[in-house]
């Protein structure tokens, strides 16, 4: 994968959210298709139209256990005069040679069995006595006298319309009509649908493979007890979560160490089962920064164009960002902040819009609308900075969770939403019409 367009560079360049985000969907590009069995298929893109090969159903069937007769047989049936019937035998589902059913004559039919020759409507068992109620002749007695062929008699006590309670060949699609459209993500519903018009495999892109590592000494693992300077790593867990969320596999490598041969070869490592790599802490410019430290050099003097580009964005938060492909295969690796929010944010802005494009989606992005700000006070925000405040939306407003603060991470879990403030507004007054990102 290489990059579309020179990309700007220098540690003086501030680069805009736009233009960050532009550079990376310049450089994804959507994985190859494969053919894959049909479970394996679930959460995959559609790469081409799926045409019906055999409607559905595929022969008028009945939707109702009853008994399957001919109109005229029925009309004006009551309680009081029932029509009653030779009943010349059952037709089950999957049943092959079918009753002939005639004048004066029903057979009993299930749900889903095919409707015999000669039978116009099917006469739900609710409207009749079951072929067992009381007429000119009853049970096991209807069954002895019943003419030859027959199984006994069945009282109808309702007239039935023709095709009545039959669902027609063809009702639910055609020979020939489009099931699916290409660019379609298959679900449960999707993959029913194409087991029932016969398809055992199907052509996709498929899910792509994202490696989440988080980077510090001071992390340590959940479950395990907290030593003096130390917190848990939640970076890993959310984003190999979000990973998961917007379609991808997702393997989470965890925390690796301030150092940097031990960052780098971790990386390298993890290159065999990556489509895309993510890393989070280690982007700013503190003394052990082991990120930039262990890839600013990797692009690998042979692999031309390879290399990761570290950056200054005009955004809060997250303003220290690094995107470029690593390795022989050029694999797209993102390098977000450390802090909680900042990684999160960063991941919807940028790393799943990549996830959403290796898949082959057109619409990568999340849905935005505009709400009316609810709040006790004014937002205030950073000449120069588009920032995003954590936010509740519900019925075209929106309310802001917590403050500003990149750790906030309580907040951040009650949010479903981002407020966008532009770079050019520095003060947001309640009652005012603010952009925002949904996030549920």
């Amino acid at each position: 994968m290489s990059s579309a367009a020179p990309r700007p560079t220098g540690p003086d360049h501030l680069w805009s959210v736009d233009e960050h985000l532009e550079d990376i969907l310049a450089t994804v590009r959507p994985l190859e298709p494969i053919e894959l069995q049909l479970l394996d298929a679930q959460g995959c893109v559609l790469v081409e139209d799926v045409t019906v090969p055999v409607s559905l159903p595929p022969f008028d069937n009945s939707s109702m256990d009853g008994y399957a007769v001919r109109v005229a047989d029925v009309a004006g049936a009551s309680e009081e005069y029932p029509a009653v019937l030779d009943v010349v035998g059952d037709v089950a589902a999957g049943q092959a040679g079918l009753l002939q059913v005639g004048p004066g004559q029903a057979a009993r039919i299930m749900t889903g069995a095919p409707l015999p020759p000669g039978a116009e409507t099917v006469v739900p068992v609710e409207w009749t006595d079951g072929g067992l109620g009381e007429g000119p002749v009853t049970g096991m007695r209807a069954r002895a006298l019943a003419p030859e062929g027959a199984e006994g008699y069945v009282h109808v006590y309702r007239p039935a319309e023709a095709r009545a309670h039959v669902r027609a060949m063809g009702s639910d699609v055609k020979s020939g009509d489009r099931a699916l459209e290409a660019g379609t993500i298959l679900g449960p519903p999707q993959i029913g649908l194409l087991a029932a018009i016969g398809r055992g495999t199907v052509r996709v892109r498929p899910r792509p493979r994202v490696v989440v590592m988080s980077t510090g000494s001071e992390l340590v693992q959940p479950d395990e007890e907290l030593g003096s300077g130390q917190i848990y790593d939640s970076n890993s867990f959310a984003l190999t979560a979000a990973a998961r969320d917007a379609g991808a596999i997702a393997y989470r490598v965890g925390a690796v160490a301030d150092e940097a041969e031990t960052l780098r070869s971790t990386i390298e490592d993890q290159l065999v089962r990556a489509d895309l790599m993510v890393t989070t802490g280690g982007v700013s410019v503190g003394a052990y920064d082991v990120v930039k430290e262990a890839l600013s050099y990797v692009g690998d003097e042979d692999e031309a164009g390879s290399g990761i580009d570290f950056r200054r964005l005009a955004m809060q938060p997250g303003k220290p960002q690094g995107f470029g492909t690593i390795g022989p295969d050029h694999t797209p690796l993102l390098a977000l902040p450390g802090n909680p929010v900042s990684s999160y944010v960063s991941f919807e802005l940028f790393v799943r819009p990549a996830i959403r494009t290796l898949m082959g989606l057109d619409d990568v992005h999340r849905p935005r609308t505009t709400a009316t700000l609810t709040a006790g006070k004014a937002l205030t925000s950073p000449k120069g900075r588009r920032q995003f405040l954590r936010g509740t939306y519900a019925d075209g407003s929106v309310t802001p969770v917590g403050g500003a603060g990149s750790h906030l991470v309580a907040a951040l879990a009650q949010a479903d939403a981002l407020i966008v403030v532009p770079e050019d507004v520095e003060s947001v007054e309640p009652g005012t019409e603010v952009e925002v990102v949904l996030l549920g």
